[in-house]
């Protein structure tokens, strides 16, 4: 894509006319320079974008922004200093398909993107003006980190770079907050794409790390390649902190926009809506497999009951045995989380706790209903997760749950045992509705696993003394007890369960469900915060 200007020419008139002050003509001549000089990049550093497939900050901005919508603020920083165009950073605002957004820009040709003092105070003032007005804030980011040369002036104070991330604090789940991360985030700048609601890396460019492998080998004496332990596809896959990969620039930046298609204007907006749509392959009664045991897509079922083609995954390739996203059910948004079969059996890890933790809190923030979908088989078990503490990462997901005000629907798709129950937003956590399938079972553990914690001793013995027939028979007569102490109609005449309902007609239940429910009360406890697992 070629560079393109953001206006034709400098805003200023230059040459020298009859009666024109030479002082006034002399400082339109520098405002014009400086004007030019941030506008496009020299051909050394647009050959080098070109190299890396990358886009200028300023097609960046005209690729999000509605044309002519873009104004700018502090254009002229450290205009006097040479080779720093706008100090290395665009900051102003836009409207995104008619949606007023605040922008954040690194320019990557300054000095690699870094920060100087009035970087700083550029971003802090961008920060201020998103919290003024409730803005919604895009960061691209793409910087080398501070410049060191100015520390002093950009780190300790008041309105050094801690202000930034500060007001970063103030922002959350007051306006969105959207990443796209085309290049380095270096040092304290990587905190910047932490602090924001969705991080969106591109593959091959984008980097995330507190220390170079250079300081890593000084320091630690690690040898490590840039890529394994800051590149996008490890940040995606491994640590969780990406949502999202991209091929390009353009690509983030359209997957940026489809998001805030999801989210509203800010906390106490409402949430956009759209024309109502059918899903692309309508439930049936044959979408779930019968067999718990039998693993299956649960996109599948996600799928069935969103509008055509609504769905909207975050960190599709991380903890994958946890699926999230948005969508939309006639129009509306909705949050999905769903345990999937088809990867590690669907079993909560400490990762998969984390991923639903955060996404509740999204959602919660900015009043979208959630549906659980569980086909759980509970927590994973054994010394390695006790180790990473599967404790308090499950518990950090049930605390979500539990202070989550949104509507809430609790999908029972086939088995939810244990604590996965509680995770997933089961009775005891007041959901507006608990639905199961006819495929549904709930119970502390699956039969097989009940009856061998319970018989182990008796089971042994049956099988000393009579053989491993009797022993057989002896197992699947307790199977069957423990079964009829869980039958699903059971469970519904008891009140466990709201709806007992087959997977074909489950759309039309949710949407009317979540109609009666958008009115709810939303307060949880009086109290001044509560204290979450970490």
């Amino acid at each position: 894509m070629p560079v393109t200007s953001s206006s034709s020419k400098a805003p200023f008139a230059t040459g020298s006319d009859s009666g024109v002050d030479p002082k006034v003509t002399d400082v339109r001549e520098r405002l014009a320079a400086a004007y030019l000089a941030s506008d496009v990049p020299p051909e050394k550093a647009k050959a080098k974008l070109d190299s890396q497939n990358k886009l200028f900050v300023r097609e960046r901005i005209a690729l999000l922004f509605d044309e002519g919508s873009f104004v700018e603020d502090g254009r002229y920083a450290n205009a006097m200093a040479s080779g720093l165009p706008a100090d290395g950073v665009v900051t102003g605002r836009g409207t995104v398909d008619g949606r007023p957004a605040v922008v954040v820009a690194n320019d990557p040709t300054v000095k690699a993107g870094s920060w100087g003092a009035r970087t700083v105070e550029k971003i802090v003032r961008a920060t201020e003006t998103a919290l003024r007005e409730e803005l919604p804030l895009f960061w691209f980011v793409d910087s080398a980190g501070a410049r060191i040369t100015d520390q002093v002036d950009l780190f300790p104070g008041r309105r050094g770079a801690g202000r930034i991330f500060h007001n970063q604090v103030a922002l959350s789940g007051k306006v969105p907050q959207i990443c796209c991360l085309f290049g380095p985030s270096a040092a304290g700048g990587a905190y910047i794409p932490s602090f924001t609601d969705i991080v969106i890396m591109v593959e091959g460019n984008a980097s995330m790390y507190l220390g170079s492998p250079r300081m890593a080998e000084m320091v630690v004496g690690e040898k490590v390649s840039l890529e394994e332990m800051g590149g996008a596809r490890m940040h995606c896959t491994v640590s969780g902190v990406g949502d999202l990969l991209a091929s390009d620039d353009t690509e983030a930046i359209e997957l940026a926009k489809l998001y805030f298609s999801y989210m509203p204007q800010n906390w106490h907006s409402d949430l956009p809506s759209y024309a109502a749509e059918e899903p692309a392959e309508p439930l049936t009664r044959h979408t779930v497999p019968e067999r718990e045991s039998q693993p299956f897509d649960i996109h599948e079922v996600i799928d069935g009951l969103l509008d055509d083609d609504s769905f909207f995954e975050i960190k599709p390739l991380f903890a994958a045995e946890l699926v999230i996203g948005l969508g939309r059910m006639a129009g509306e948004t909705v949050g999905v989380i769903a345990n999937n079969s088809a990867v590690k059996g669907g079993v909560l890890f400490t990762d998969s706790a984390d991923k639903a933790a955060r996404f509740i809190w999204l959602c919660d923030a900015f009043s979208i209903p959630i549906i659980y979908l569980a086909d759980v088989p509970g927590f994973m078990i054994g010394s390695e997760v006790e180790r990473g503490g599967i404790i308090r990462h499950g518990a950090k997901m049930v605390s979500a749950v539990s202070s989550a005000t949104v509507p809430q629907f609790c999908v029972i798709v086939r088995k939810a045992y244990g604590a996965g129950l509680y995770a997933m937003g089961g009775p005891g956590f007041a959901p507006d509705a608990t639905i199961a399938l006819p495929t549904a079972r709930i119970a502390v553990m699956g039969p097989e696993a009940a009856v061998n914690a319970v018989y182990a001793n008796k089971i042994a013995a049956v099988e000393a003394e009579q053989g491993a027939e009797a022993r057989d028979a002896f197992v699947q007569e307790k199977r069957a007890e423990y079964e009829e102490d869980v039958d699903l109609e059971r469970l519904a005449s008891d009140l466990v369960l709201d709806q007992v309902i087959e997977a074909d007609a489950l759309r039309a239940e949710l949407l009317l469900r979540l109609r009666y429910a958008s009115a709810r009360d939303r307060h949880f406890a009086t109290k001044r915060r509560d204290i979450p697992p970490v």
